[in-house]
């Protein structure tokens, strides 16, 4: 299994160089398979579809929120200022391939892919549950789904804001995540 990891790492990232190279609609999944000196079927085997590649992807920034313990000093943070690191953690995870990232979304929206946009959906979800749950939210019930439909919607306007910027260290999508999640006083 670790074999495999290391091969599906692998396979990403030559996919990243190559879209870094020229963009991520050029890339090639026969190229990425010469450069690693795999056959197409290796590929397939971890990576059915293209699309699979891009939630690899994501997965990999949700890796880095997830793979750290929570330590006293963080756990002792205000729960604004837990999700506003996580969050950031996140962005800056993608940092080195922001311009494939963009690439990557308008890929999953182009009008055709409304099977991507459906799972799209489900991969926001996804993410946003595992910052409450890296950020030790404890928020249960009614007030627990009107939660998550803010941060949902704090979290994707953060990102479309850090798709774009570019202000060193990303201080305008920091910025913005400070100021509107320390507005949010029922988080706890």
């Amino acid at each position: 299994m670790k074999q495999q990891n290391s091969l599906a790492e692998r396979i990403l990232d030559a996919a990243l160089q190559q879209a870094e190279s020229s963009n991520w609609d050029a890339v090639n999944l026969h190229t990425v398979a010469k450069t690693l000196d795999i056959s197409l079927q290796d590929i397939k085997d971890i990576y059915p579809q293209k699309d699979d590649m891009v939630e690899a992807w994501f997965d990999r920034a949700d890796k880095t929120i997830l793979s750290e313990k929570a330590s006293e000093e963080f756990s002792a943070l205000a729960a604004h200022e837990r999700l506003h690191q996580l969050m950031m953690s996140w962005f800056r995870a993608m940092n080195d391939h922001r311009r494939v990232t963009r690439q990557m979304l308008c890929y999953k929206l182009e009008p055709g892919h409304i099977h991507l946009q459906i799972l799209g959906i489900m991969r926001i979800s996804r993410t946003v549950q595992w910052f409450r749950e890296a950020a030790l939210l404890k928020t249960e019930s009614i007030h627990r789904i009107f939660e998550e439909i803010i941060l949902t919607r704090i979290y994707l306007l953060g990102f479309a804001r850090w798709l774009f910027d570019r202000s060193k260290n990303s201080l305008h999508t920091d910025n913005y995540l400070r100021t509107t999640l320390k507005r949010l006083r029922s988080l706890n």
